[in-house]
């Protein structure tokens, strides 16, 4: 008794802490509306098990032969159970009924999605039932037939084993005896078990409509023209078999039932299997094309239609290879703001950079966000200084970790355009203090992706504050303390509260502590995607949270998506495998193989007090809709959210991932070519990973212009090359798809281009280099090996940065930063180098301005703002430039480079000049100070001679 009344209180405790956790946020009604429909669901399970087996195991002990005769066998059992009975007859059921009930209590989603249905409005082509049907009824039916067939058959095998023990059913030589009470009640449970089966077999007409048959998701010409009638007839054949049992009941004989049974299998193998492959071998096959055109363009429809592709801005684009000078003049803002910046590159310069202390880190991966900086928009680097956990582990003081190192501190955000002259980011928002163009904002993050397991916090005003803060002080301190002073966690202010989270967090510190106060609170389940998943138990997240400053706070943002797996005639996709890529490791999903995705949902979480807010982003959403029907208080409409928030809101990477994935096969649209698979695409292995890897290449966030769009937005892109066939695989690009991801902007109003999908389609036959030539054509070019060798020396590690694609100057521009870092535990990556490539043409410099003139013969036409000089420790390439076929190349190989000494021609000349005029004039200050300017630029002059 004490023991099970210590688990009693332990489970409590549990779940005690979960409501002051979602009380405290605000969101108790989504914990309270899960445990009711699951104790509700429970009970359900629980009866609709436990009394059909009761009374099953009843009527056929009551109803049993008084004065059977038992051979010895049976004799032996039935003295051994007689003890027992009673406690089988109630334990047996109950026993039964508890798992069941267990298992009804899980299925809470599907069943409140039931009650709370939508209707979506438009209709499946096939049966012309509203989409609603799949999405909602039909999972629910065919999980409450599976769980009444269980019932019935748990029941049929309790009733015969009761009336085998009582001797209703004797076996005597080869002849089975049966009482009539044992028959009718046996005949009676079977018939209503056919009766279950002939329901489930007819829903099983409209499951064609979400099973695979090899050739495409959905009913083809054989579901159509065999696999559904078929299934109607054997419905009805159950039903049928279902009443020669109920007429056995009647008059005794098994004869017809049994007859029926034998039937009813035999037309299940003729009707069901023999006949569908007779019409799809004979008929289907040698004319598929024509015969399956209908149902495949019924797949293509309705597969882009799920996955929110049906309204993609498909645009030839016959890609020019060549570089023209001036050709980048129409895309200068573009140019102006590529990002150089790879935020897969630079968190080990942001650590050394702006770490500051062994107790804080930054993540591996950083995010790409924008700023609206001196009336620009401005794509930014960012990361938010968290707290190391390897340091916290290592403390081995409870008082440290738990109540002293209790946050993180600070936005640290780079241009993502820009970088210093030595190749370091140049940081828009840094330093603690934190100071820089994002204005005021609260800095300290108590959630985060690295915050500790839980941190207790708060405390009396007035007292001295403990919380480490920052380290430096105004008044020469080494440190700066602070107290919480928000509402972010439940509080501890009695006896048993500090009971109930020492059991959870199995730590005897919490109730002894003094550093706990009646003030105090526990902040734990600390990581923003952790905190919206349990008060929006519904979605799916997407992989990536990102940190903005938004309206004073720190917040992150993540994309909630809902899904399903019964989108009639659309064509299921890994979710797992569609969002890996070399910046997203696979992650297992609840619900991985979805046909349908809607970013129905946009979450922020305060990095200060942890308060959710979900906003309704796809109002029109059928899912979301039948959601805020059961969690009616759990959302906001997205009107309410700010204008500051609204202009950091960008289109999600996991979605665009899942769409890319469906259009490397469902760009096309035609249903006969679509059959063919004569131009299937897949998405190109990311170049700079590891050699041997086939690991996708991520997209990436862009600011630039779409060709025909108005002005440059903030973009996701990505690339699709040629599917590979047998050995073969050609590394051209065939397509270009971006999205506009710029959700609004600061007043609040939502952009009318956001979402809005353009697939640029190259030429079929032209061969535009895809990444993979690209970087192939960068490594063995012999001026970039020599220059990269020469970085290399002492050791030096040369890391390529992301391979960037971007649509400019009437062709396909490809732009690679190229780091470098020393050997050394302090070393961290220096952007020295960008490569550039159109076409078959390269350039390698310093900087992508002077890259980009090369490329383009010295007349870009645009200023990629990349323009700072990083000291040089080697001679400087040539660039790899190729002149532009049929003109005279200049006198170097390299336009740039005459350019400049055209101007230091001037300069000499005019330094020659002043000399003269100086010795005129007796003035040798001035004649000096000339002939010095005349050595230099003729040293500069011969330096670039030797280039």
């Amino acid at each position: 008794m004490v023991v099970a009344l210590v688990i009693l209180f332990f489970i409590f405790a549990g779940l005690y802490t979960d409501v002051l956790w979602y009380d405290q946020l605000g969101f108790l009604p989504v914990l309270t509306t899960q445990w009711i429909a699951g104790t509700v669901l429970f009970f359900v399970g629980f009866i609709a098990m436990a009394v059909p087996v009761w009374v099953s195991i009843q009527l056929a002990y009551r109803l049993r032969p008084v004065y059977a005769k038992l051979n010895a066998q049976v004799d032996r059992y039935q003295q051994v159970i007689e003890p027992l009975r009673r406690l089988a007859t109630y334990g047996i059921p109950a026993l039964l009924g508890l798992f069941a009930g267990v298992a009804a209590s899980t299925r809470w989603q599907p069943v409140l999605m039931w009650l709370n249905r939508t209707p979506v409005g438009k209709e499946d082509p096939q049966f012309h039932f509203d989409i609603s049907f799949y999405l909602f009824d039909l999972p629910f039916y065919h999980s409450l037939l599976a769980f009444a067939s269980a019932v019935v058959f748990i029941s049929a095998l309790a009733a015969i084993a009761t009336s085998y023990l009582y001797g209703a059913i004797r076996v005597s030589g080869r002849e089975v005896l049966i009482s009539k009470s044992a028959r009718v009640q046996i005949a009676v449970t079977a018939a209503i078990y056919l009766l279950l089966q002939a329901v489930s077999i007819w829903l099983d007409q409209y499951s064609t409509l979400t099973h695979s048959n090899g050739l495409l998701t959905g009913a083809g010409y054989t579901d159509v023209h065999a696999n559904i009638p078929g299934r109607a007839i054997l419905s009805g054949a159950a039903l049928v078999v279902a009443l020669l049992f109920l007429v056995t009941a009647i008059i005794g004989r098994w004869r017809l039932p049994v007859i029926g049974l034998a039937l009813l299998i035999i037309s299940s193998l003729i009707v069901g299997s023999l006949y569908p492959w007779v019409i799809q071998r004979f008929q289907v096959e040698p004319n598929a094309k024509a015969l399956e055109s209908q149902y495949i363009q019924r797949n293509i429809d309705l597969t882009r239609d799920a996955y929110g592709l049906s309204d993609v801005k498909e645009v030839p684009y016959d890609a020019k290879t060549t570089a023209e000078p001036g050709a980048l003049r129409a895309d200068a803002e573009t140019t102006a703001n590529i990002r150089i910046i790879d935020p897969a590159k630079v968190s080990d310069a942001f650590a050394q950079l702006e770490q500051f202390k062994q107790y804080y880190q930054f993540p591996s991966n950083l995010d790409v966000d924008r700023y609206t900086i001196d009336g620009k928009s401005q794509d930014a680097v960012v990361a938010v200084r968290g707290l190391d956990d390897t340091y916290l582990t290592g403390l081995n003081s409870w008082v440290n970790s738990t109540t002293v190192y209790t946050h993180g501190y600070g936005m640290v955000a780079a241009y993502g355009n820009q970088r210093s002259a030595d190749g370091q980011p140049v940081f828009l928002e840094s330093g603690i203090p934190t100071t820089g163009e994002l204005g005021k904002f609260e800095p300290r993050v108590y959630f985060g992706q690295s915050s500790p397991t839980y941190s207790i916090v708060g405390g009396p005003k007035g007292t001295k504050p403990v919380e480490l803060d920052y380290p430096s002080s105004k008044d020469g301190e080494e440190q700066t303390y602070t107290t919480f002073s928000g509402d972010g966690g439940p509080k501890l202010d009695n006896a048993f509260t500090k009971l109930i989270y020492a059991l959870k967090f199995q730590s005897e510190q919490i109730f002894l502590s003094d550093s706990v106060n009646d003030e105090s609170q526990i902040l734990y389940d600390r990581n923003p995607l952790d905190r919206v998943q349990k008060v929006a138990p519904y979605l799916t997240l997407d992989s990536d949270a990102y940190p903005s400053v938004v309206d004073g706070r720190i917040k992150w943002i993540i994309d909630g998506y809902t899904t399903s797996a019964t989108y009639p005639y659309s064509t299921p996709v890994g979710l797992s495998e569609a969002i890996t890529d070399t910046e997203t490791p696979a992650k297992p999903f609840a619900l991985d193989q979805i046909n349908y995705i809607r970013n129905s949902v946009k979450a922020t979480v305060d990095a200060y007090d942890g308060s959710v807010t979900l906003y309704a982003w796809d109002a029109e959403d059928p899912l979301l809709k039948t959601w805020q029907k059961i969690f009616p208080s759990s959302l906001k409409p997205m009107s309410e959210m700010s204008g500051d928030l609204m202009s950091h809101v960008r289109y999600p990477a996991d979605m665009f991932k899942v769409q890319r994935s469906v259009l490397t096969e469902y760009h096309v649209t035609d249903a006969g070519s679509f059959y063919s698979h004569d131009d299937e695409w897949a998405v190109p292995n990311d170049p700079v990973s590891a050699a041997g890897d086939t690991i996708p290449q991520p997209p990436y966030y862009l600011t630039m212009q779409m060709p025909g769009q108005e002005s440059p937005s903030y973009s996701l892109y990505t690339t699709f090359i040629p599917a590979s066939s047998g050995t073969t695989s050609r590394n051209v690009l065939t397509g270009y798809l971006a999205v506009n991801a710029d959700a609004g902007s600061k007043d609040g109003t939502r952009a009318k281009g956001y979402g809005s999908l353009t697939l640029l389609t190259l030429p079929k036959d032209d061969t535009v280099p895809g990444p993979g030539q690209v970087q192939a054509k960068f490594n063995a070019d012999p001026v970039v090996s020599q220059a990269l060798n020469l970085l290399k020396q002492g050791q030096s590690k040369v890391t390529n940065g992301n391979l960037l694609t971007l649509p400019v100057g009437g062709g396909l521009l490809y732009v690679q930063p190229v780091y470098v870092q020393s050997t050394g535990n302090t070393s961290y990556p220096l952007l020295q180098k960008v490569l550039v490539a159109f076409g078959d043409q390269i350039a390698f410099e310093d900087t992508l301005d002077k890259a980009l003139d090369v490329l383009f013969g010295g007349d870009s036409g645009a200023n990629a703002g990349d323009t700072d000089v990083p000291p040089s420790t080697t001679p400087p390439s040539t660039g790899g430039g190729t002149p532009k076929p049929g003109t005279t190349p200049p006198s170097t190989g390299n336009p740039t480079t005459d350019a400049k000494l055209a101007n230091l021609l001037q300069v000499a000349r005019q330094a020659i000049a002043d000399k003269d005029a100086a010795l005129k004039k007796g003035d040798f200050a001035a004649y000096g100070a000339a002939d010095k300017k005349l050595s230099d630029t003729v040293a500069s002059m011969l330096a670039l001679l030797g280039e």
